[in-house]
C-alpha cells in the first residue's frame, strides 16, 4: 500500500495541478457555478486556482506536504458549494453530461476528493515520499524522515 500511497500522492499532485491551471486559462465554467450571493467571483476563481497550484506542488516538497494536504482538505471544503449550486440549480456546463446522476456522482466526489488529502495529513517519517525537489537539497533540519 505504501507503493501505491505515493503514487497517488503524484496523480492528487498533477491532477489538482492541472486544474488549477484551467481556473486560469478558462475560468468562465467555475464563475457559473459560483453561488450568486459570493461576491468577486471571478477574483474566488483566481484564488482558488492559485491555490489548487499551489496545493499540488506542496504535496510533492515533504517539508511542506503535510501542510499543502490540510490546505486541500480546505480548499475542497471551501468551493463545496459551488458544487452545491451546480447540482441544485441545473447549471449545465460545455463538455460536461447534464444528468442528475453526474450531480449525484459529482457532489460525494468531493468527500474522496477530501479523503485522499487527509491521508497525506499522517507523518511520512521513515517513509520515502514523492518530491519534486531532490533530498539533497533540503536542508537536514527541514527532513521529514
Amino acid at each position: 500500500m505504501k507503493k501505491y500511497k505515493e503514487i497517488l500522492r503524484v496523480v492528487l499532485a498533477i491532477s489538482i495541478i492541472v486544474v488549477g491551471v484551467t481556473h486560469f486559462v478558462i475560468p468562465e465554467p467555475y464563475v457559473k457555478i459560483m453561488p450568486p450571493q459570493i461576491p468577486y467571483p471571478l477574483g474566488l476563481v483566481y484564488l482558488s486556482g492559485f491555490y489548487e497550484i499551489l496545493g499540488g506542488i506542496g504535496l510533492l516538497v515533504p517539508p511542506v506536504s503535510q501542510a499543502a494536504a490540510w490546505g486541500l482538505i480546505a480548499l475542497f471544503i471551501a468551493v463545496f458549494p459551488a458544487n452545491i449550486n451546480m447540482a441544485v440549480n441545473h447549471i449545465q456546463l460545455e463538455h460536461i453530461p447534464n444528468s442528475p446522476w453526474v450531480h449525484v456522482v459529482r457532489l460525494p466526489f468531493q468527500a474522496v476528493l477530501i479523503a485522499w488529502a487527509w491521508w497525506y495529513t499522517k507523518s511520512s517519517l521513515g517513509e520515502k515520499q514523492a518530491s519534486i525537489i531532490p533530498k539533497s537539497l533540503i536542508p537536514k533540519e527541514l527532513e521529514l524522515e
